[in-house]
């Protein structure tokens, strides 16, 4: 079990048939790696990354990769899609056109640049395929390592449905063989430099998860070499600690040379035969790759690369080392190989030819007639001249893009908008229909549009007994989470004290003793692959509620959830989805990192989550009851401060369900709206009680959700009576106080109704001081809340609000 190289398999019996095949397909990729960077020379295409040099040792990782089994990789993977039989070159040079339309382009919809790849999982419904009868990758991300930690949840997934046995019946068959399944995931070696991948590689370790880790080493990242990036220079010296052995858990680690056929598929055939049999995490450092082309279109590696580098590499390459293998083993002759070679470079040529056909012809069709309602708008037109340029212009585009025709028609129509006639009626229907068609080509599935979407479920009331129980606001939480894991099977809550104690707040208190440890778990102090964790479990059908222990700490893991989770269903068009629940607590406590409220920063960087923030622990309950229905990922957070204040426990505590982007009021008034939302909810409770005593009526709107907010524009009616509008938050100035306004202003028209300026309350700028003193002086409190809304009615009426001091 000692880290040992694998430099040559003697007993692997050898298929002719199979290793001319596998030329055949690296020789296919290689050509498209090559016509794909002359694509983005010529202007066809914006930006080009390939997976050249990496071909060897992704054709060994694709014949140990079955049905049922998850990729999580980054962008050189190409050769490993092909070998799986899940990308065709003509798909590969589809995604490099960013062709629209998703039977063309499945990975995207055109949406992400080429080398990202994904399977789709769910069927046109949104519905999950059966997982186990295809081979699945999750979708790629560009930012470096963000793929590790997804990945761990996809092996972890693993582990519950090998080791829940109430994961195992019939129902549960479309996502998992009983655990059978590897998961798969490669990375460059620069990226190994990233904190995402060693936390992701010790939570793999401690969980004991079946995931193969692949790290193509070319000794470079873009251009700097492999010194400064990792010590010793070797990712698998630096990791030799995690080695199992005889007596303590570990990872089965194996170093091979990325252009030794017979090694690669013998250490890819050890490697995928521990994790899946043993559950065992296994990692592969592929070392002396190459990198052809160097890292993409945006550069030569001549630039950075020696003379020397540049000879070795050469020789190296493991297409050149794979020819030599071939012939000097007599599996073929030079002859057959040739001809191999020349039918990949006619069948990338083909692929290519097709794509780009399908892809230009679209918009040929589209420019074609707006050339003729052009033609047609310029006959009784008074700018003739000018739209008869226009016409030139469009026709002289040589690889035109849709814009250029909405751009063309835009400027024709701003020449004769004084002018009306049919000519122009028809050539604004021609530009809203693309506009139309355009949300739909780059801007639908920012969430689910299945019909289990959050927004789609159906608000069930709560509802109490006559003699209903006072509890604290916990004992609601806890009941809640009791009859959602009785429920469901695939519902599991994990986060840095969740199990044994059942969380800092106790919400899950006696969980884990009724559930088990696969159901209610700790973690270590891990938040980005808590959440990771989280994400790739979702992705496999499972149920998962995520906890980062306080707001603050989400910090750790925003970037995951920006550019992995927010970005999943919308990234690729409805083709995968990780209804993930993140469930937190925050706005006030004590101190600067317990009492924080960084809302802008979330609402601005999770779009496609949902952002849920509840006043109290029944709302929040409602809302948990909501997400485990539906098929979207929400951020639930609760009110740090309000576990042990007072609920009546629901009789249906299971079942009420809170709807989404519904406002409530929690207190009428005529005076003045405020619209606030969590712990401010009491704290303008407070506040407008004393301002009745001034003759001043308030009415507080609780938004309960940010995102999505406010769907019905309850808001502005509430402004239409009372005609001012206050927007109260703990956040920094101009963070989410900013965005209610702009809102209820700008978007409900709130502005046409006001009488007074709108104003927002926040926070202040710099995080929350330490105690009681820190806390009032440094978040809104009940007095400020007065002076402000008794200002704006002083401003309004002097007389009647004269100056308070």
């Amino acid at each position: 079990m000692s880290n040992s190289k694998i430099s040559k398999s003697t007993d692997q019996k050898i298929n002719t048939e199979e290793i001319l095949k596998d030329y055949q397909i690296a020789c296919e990729s290689r050509q498209a790696s090559l016509i794909g960077r002359k694509e983005v020379f010529m202007g066809k295409a914006k930006f080009g990354i390939f997976g050249d040099g990496k071909e060897l040792a992704q054709l060994a990782m694709a014949k140990n990769f079955q049905n049922g089994d998850f990729r999580s990789g980054y962008y050189r993977d190409q050769t490993f899609m092909f070998a799986i039989g899940q990308l065709s070159i003509q798909e590969y040079f589809a995604q490099l056109y960013a062709h629209t339309d998703v039977n063309a382009e499945p990975a995207s919809a055109g949406r992400l640049m080429n080398g990202h790849f994904a399977t789709r999982m769910l069927d046109e419904a949104g519905e999950y395929t059966d997982l186990t009868k295809s081979k699945n990758s999750s979708s790629d991300v560009s930012p470096t390592a963000a793929q590790m930690p997804r990945l761990l949840g996809l092996a972890f997934a693993s582990k519950l449905f090998r080791e829940n046995k109430e994961l195992h019946q019939k129902e549960f068959n479309k996502y998992s063989i009983k655990g059978n399944e590897v998961a798969f995931g490669t990375i460059g070696n620069a990226s190994t430099s990233e904190g995402m991948f060693y936390e992701t590689i010790n939570a793999g370790g401690v969980l004991q998860v079946p995931m193969l880790v692949s790290v193509w080493d070319d000794h470079y990242g873009i251009s700097v070499p492999q010194e400064f990036h990792t010590t010793k220079g070797s990712i698998s010296e630096v990791l030799a600690g995690f080695q199992r052995t005889k007596d303590k858990k570990g990872y089965e680690i194996l170093v091979v040379n990325g252009w030794d056929y017979e090694a690669l598929n013998e250490t890819y055939r050890k490697a995928a035969k521990i994790s899946r049999e043993e559950h065992v995490p296994t990692l592969i450092h592929v070392t002396e790759l190459t990198q052809p082309q160097g890292h993409s279109t945006s550069g030569s590696h001549e630039r950075y690369k020696s003379k020397e580098r540049l000879t070795w590499e050469a020789e190296h390459d493991c297409l050149v080392k794979f020819k030599s293998y071939i012939l000097d083993k007599k599996y073929a002759s030079e002859e057959q190989l040739n001809k191999i070679e020349e039918a990949a470079k006619k069948t990338a040529r083909e692929a290519k030819e097709a794509a780009w056909k399908a892809f230009i012809n679209d918009i040929k069709d589209e420019q074609k007639e707006a050339l003729q309602l052009l033609s047609n708008f310029q006959e009784n037109a008074d700018a003739k001249s000018e739209i008869e340029q226009i016409i030139k212009d469009l026709k002289a585009v040589m690889n035109p893009l849709r814009l250029d025709a909405v751009k063309a028609v835009k400027k024709a129509l701003r020449l004769e908008r004084k002018n009306d006639t049919d000519a122009k009626k028809k050539l604004v229907n021609w530009l809203n229909a693309i506009v139309d068609q355009s949300h739909d080509r780059f801007s639908s599935h920012l969430y689910s549009e299945s019909e289990n979407a959050a927004i789609s479920i159906k608000a069930v009331p709560v509802e109490y007994d006559n003699d209903a129980k006072k509890v604290d606001g916990r004992e609601v939480l806890q009941a809640c989470f009791d009859a959602a894991l009785q429920r469901d099977p695939r519902v599991f809550a994990f986060g840095e004290d969740v199990g044994k104690i059942g969380d800092v707040n106790q919400a899950f208190a006696g969980l884990q003793e009724k559930f088990g440890e696969l159901r209610v778990m700790d973690t270590g102090i891990r938040e980005c692959t808590i959440l990771g964790q989280g994400i790739g479990a979702a992705l496999r059908g499972l149920r998962p509620i995520a906890e980062i222990q306080y707001l603050d700490y989400l910090l750790y893991g925003i970037q995951i959830l920006s550019d992995d989770l927010a970005s999943l269903q919308y990234r690729t068009k409805g083709g995968q989805k990780a209804p993930l629940i993140i469930r937190t607590r925050g706005h006030r406590l004590e101190g600067v990192w317990h009492s924080g409220s960084p809302m802008g920063m979330i609402l601005h960087s999770i779009r496609g989550i949902h952002v849920l923030v509840p006043r109290n622990m029944t709302q929040a309950a409602g809302f948990y009851n909501t997400m485990l229905q539906s098929d979207d990922p929400a951020l639930i957070i609760e009110c740090l401060n309000g576990y042990r204040l007072k609920e009546s426990m629901p009789k249906n505590i299971g079942d009420f369900k809170v709807p989404l982007g519904q406002p409530e009021i929690i207190r009428e008034g005529s005076d003045v709206t405020i619209v606030t939302y969590g712990s401010m909810c009491r704290v303008t409770m407070d506040a407008a009680n004393q301002l009745e005593e001034l003759g001043i009526s308030c009415e507080i709107i609780d938004v309960q959700t940010l995102l999505p907010f406010d769907l019905d524009h309850q808001i502005v009616e509430s402004v239409k009576k009372t005609n001012r509008v206050i927007f109260a938050d703990e956040d920094v100035p101009g963070g989410a106080s900013a965005y209610m306004m702009q809102k209820v202003v700008e978007e409900q028209q709130a502005f046409k109704y006001l009488d007074s300026q709108p104003l927002t309350i926040s926070a202040k700028a710099h995080r929350p001081a330490y105690g009681s003193d820190g806390d009032y002086f440094s978040k809104p409190n009940p007095e400020e809340i007065l002076e402000k809304i008794y200002g704006m009615m002083h401003e309004s009426n002097p007389q009647k609000f004269p100056e308070l001091y």
